[in-house]
């Protein structure tokens, strides 16, 4: 099935209408062909000729790259789990299952990598976007000398589309600003509907968009009855059955990437019915891994040779839990169950509605379950509200019993305990974000090809990594992997093309991937020839911020060594009984790692508090004169772990104004300046616990005002960051109140949520007070967001870190997944 470059091919009539061209493909976009027809004096005498339209090759197939999000490998019953996925079961029915297929552990990289077919710090994805430092392997950028698949496949005359999430915008570029050369629509897309950013609610996306342009189709429906998963599924049949009436005969790409199963999991009411009818989940975690083990021996997904490692000594027993725990627990995992089952039956409208268009014979179906391995961003009780996670707060799980009715709808950002994570990673070890272990980077998929794989219901066992994808998606659509790309040479792809393991005699081929290296946050692999080299994982995901960590990255982890052929889950290390073979690893992967811009070895959280380019960089003084909306964080005015200045100049109007002046974030984290019943009122919301309010004693009247909120952040405390200081709420020079605070959100506020004036998108940040959008019914004259220095900076940040790591070293070191010191910020 291997392509071969050759002369353009012209297929039909030259000149004609119909005529249709086939790149030569090395270099593209491919040049002007010469003009075929005769040009004399006399329009009479002359032959007209048009240019042929660009095509792919003549059978090329439809693409659909279907990709999940924090799907674990054993939580889809595909690949053994317990929650059905009928969608993903059909494709492998209908093609081939994917045993050994693996991902980077953590999802900007993986999306990246998948993409462009070559490793991830190579195309400046060595992390999430929203950690990217300037580093060539971390910047986020992906560059041009890297084209993505979409558009090699657009230059070769496919009609490219993407739906759901991307999380490969420069985080400073990811607002209706743009530039947009690093969005879909840039870089190959021809359309774009979804999220910029790593997550969002799936009731009411504040950083949805359909191209360029922010959209909110979930205002003025009724609560529960919108949900970007089925809505995204809606506009992707949209689009198909409009390339297929209109222009049947040009092949479409599409990259569809839902939010499932990613926080916040957010499943229709239908589907939590449906997945709690069946009472999947009520032995406990150890029960259901050992159920799913079995499950995986008899479907043949994991080798024979398998074992089960122990349950982990640093995760709960379900034995030792109260009643109202295990209520609490189930509650979690069943509404996470139902986001996995709904997601994958609205991936199966998309596909079913290909079928129904005559389509899916000849429709290439990549679908690969997960992105990383099951996410542990929810603590060890879970969370109603993951960007407490990412600000260092947890909750009890006594303190989440009220959230029980609500969990999974609007009212929660929900996310389930990390024993259910340990569980859909069976038989692996570790979860998202450990890219030295398979339950971080093991990921099922499933190739379905109908007019080209025989193998109906084949296993593969090879060894292969996200970035064969695009090597294989070219091979099997025959165009080659070009060598110039809008006049800048390409890297080589770092990728081998699948292709080989479609055939049935070559199941049992030997994999044409030998070596792949894995890192993230410091955790380290190198896989070669069957044997696998790992980091210790020196703290669990869901440790914290200021869990212990070595501060020597490159030297202070300690190796692990695996034959993967006699060992497929890692569970019996032979570093100390083959120390020349560990050594050769870790020699490999520092080639590897220096050939792949995988230097400076970082595992330190300061990164989330770096300077970064974009229109917010250095800036001192923010100045709006009008209503906008839809700024994301980085582009926007940063009022955290700073004192800072909000000044309103508006004209209320004869009967009073009401309305959002200036707000950033939401119902899970934010603040907003609006009028209320003609009141001003100042809110901060501290990560849903509590809010904080300063109001005006009485209504505006008519007239021009000017409202101020002044805030001073007190520097005192053990941490530099969610100090607490004293707020000043002034109208027209008079101060009008005065509070002062314990403490404030130190990292972050809700991410999906973005930076509004004269209006609120997404959700308010007081219910109680007013519904989005909240528009201002007054004039806005100049809202000005004064920032002053943040007291935390990288180096402030390394210097905590290492200070608090340093004293857990020093004092008795608690079993992983037991934070070591006080988090960053006390619940409120």
């Amino acid at each position: 099935m291997a392509s071969t470059a050759g002369a353009q091919q012209v297929r039909g009539t030259p000149g004609a209408p119909s005529a249709v061209m086939t790149p030569q493909g090395l270099q593209l976009p491919s040049p002007t062909p010469p003009f075929t027809g005769a040009i004399l004096p006399n329009a009479v005498d002359s032959t007209s000729a048009w240019p042929p339209q660009v095509m792919p090759p003549e059978r090329a197939p439809n693409v659909l790259l279907i990709l999940t999000d924090d799907v674990g490998f054993a939580a889809p019953s595909t690949f053994g789990g317990v929650i059905p996925t009928p969608t993903l079961q059909a494709v492998a029915d209908t093609g081939l299952r994917y045993t050994t297929f693996h991902t980077t552990a953590l999802c900007s990289p993986t999306r990246a990598a998948l993409l462009t077919g070559r490793n991830h710090h190579q195309v400046g994805f060595g992390n999430v976007s929203e950690l990217a430092t300037g580093y060539p392997g971390y910047n986020s950028v992906i560059p041009r000398e890297t084209a993505t698949v979409a558009a090699i496949l657009q230059q070769n005359g496919y009609a490219t589309a993407w739906f759901g999430k991307n999380h490969n915008v420069p985080a400073w570029e990811a607002s209706a600003a743009g530039p947009f050369a690093n969005w879909p629509v840039g870089m190959g897309f021809d359309y774009f509907y979804g999220f910029v950013g790593g997550d969002t609610s799936q009731w009411q996306p504040g950083n949805l968009f359909r191209n360029t342009t922010p959209i909110h189709p979930y205002l003025g429906t009724q609560p529960g009855s919108w949900n970007l998963i089925t809505a995204m599924a809606d506009d992707a049949i949209t689009y198909i059955r409009t390339q297929t009436e209109i222009a049947p005969n040009r092949p479409w790409f599409i990259h569809y990437a839902p939010g499932g199963t990613h926080a916040p999991h957010h499943p229709t009411q239908e589907w939590i019915q449906r997945i709690e009818a069946m009472n999947l989940f009520n032995d406990g975690w150890e029960v259901l891994r050992e159920r799913i083990f079995e499950n995986q021996k008899r479907l043949g997904v994991i080798p024979a040779n398998a074992v089960l490692p122990p349950w982990p000594d640093f995760l709960p027993r379900w034995d030792s839990l109260s009643a109202d725990e295990k209520r609490l627990f189930i509650r979690q995992v069943t509404v996470y169950a139902a986001y996995l089952a709904y997601t994958d039956a609205e991936i199966g409208r998309v596909i079913a509605e290909v079928e129904r268009l005559g389509q899916r014979d000849n429709t290439l179906v990549i679908y690969i379950s997960g992105d990383n391995g099951s996410s542990a961003e929810g603590s060890l009780n879970g969370t109603p509200n993951e960007v407490m996670y990412f600000n260092g707060v947890a909750m009890t799980a006594a303190q989440q019993m009220p959230f029980i009715p609500v969990w999974g709808t609007d009212r929660t950002y929900n996310h389930m305990a990390v024993p259910w994570t340990w569980a859909f990673g069976t038989p692996y070890r570790w979860t998202k974000q450990v890219a030295s272990h398979f339950g971080g980077t093991r990921n099922g998929m499933a190739i379905s090809w109908p007019a080209r794989i025989a193998d109906r219901g084949g296993i593969r066992t090879q060894f292969h990594h996200v970035i064969d994808i695009v090597p294989t998606i070219l091979d099997l659509v025959g165009v080659p992997q070009p060598n110039m790309m809008n006049g800048i040479a390409q890297r080589p792809m770092d990728g081998v093309s699948m292709a080989y393991t479609l055939p049935p005699t070559n199941a049992a081929a030997p994999s044409t991937r030998r070596t792949q290296y894995f890192e993230i946050l410091g955790n380290r692999a190198i896989y070669h020839d069957a044997w696998i080299a790992s980091t210790t994982p020196a703290s669990p995901p869901w440790a914290g911020l200021t869990a212990p960590l070595p501060s020597d990255v490159m030297n202070g982890y300690r190796w692990e060594l695996y034959d993967m052929t006699a060992d497929p889950t890692q569970a019996r290390d032979l570093a100390s009984a083959q120390p020349d073979r560990l050594r050769m690893m870790q020699e490999l992967f520092t080639m590897e790692a220096t050939r792949n811009q995988v230097f400076p070895l970082n595992n330190s959280g300061a990164a989330m508090v770096a300077q970064r380019p974009g229109p917010a960089a250095g800036r001192r003084q923010f100045v709006y004169t009008g209503p906008s909306c839809c700024t994301q964080a980085n582009a926007a005015p940063n009022i955290l772990n700073r004192s800072y200045r909000i000044t309103a100049e508006i004209e209320v109007p004869q009967g009073g104004a009401n309305g959002m002046l200036v707000t950033q974030g939401g119902r899970f984290a934010g603040w907003g300046l609006y009028l209320r019943e003609g009141r001003p009122v100042f809110t901060m919301n501290l990560l849903d616990v509590e809010r904080v309010k300063w109001e005006g004693p009485q209504a505006l009247p008519p007239g021009r005002h000017t409202i101020v909120f002044d805030f001073t952040l007190d520097p005192q405390g053990q941490a530099p960051f969610g100090h607490g200081g004293t707020g000043v709420f002034s109208v027209d020079g008079q101060e009008v109140a005065r509070r002062t605070i314990p403490h404030t959100t130190p990292i972050t506020f809700a991410w999906d949520e973005t930076f509004d004036i004269g209006m609120d998108t997404g959700t308010p940040v007081d219910d109680r007070d007013y519904q989005v959008p909240f528009n201002f019914t007054g004039r806005i004259g100049r809202i000005v967001v004064e920032p002053g220095e943040t007291l935390v900076t990288p180096e402030v940040m390394i210097r905590f870190l290492n200070e608090v790591q340093a004293r857990a070293r020093d004092a008795e070191r608690p079993a992983p997944g037991v934070a070591p010191a006080a988090p960053p910020a006390r619940r409120n």
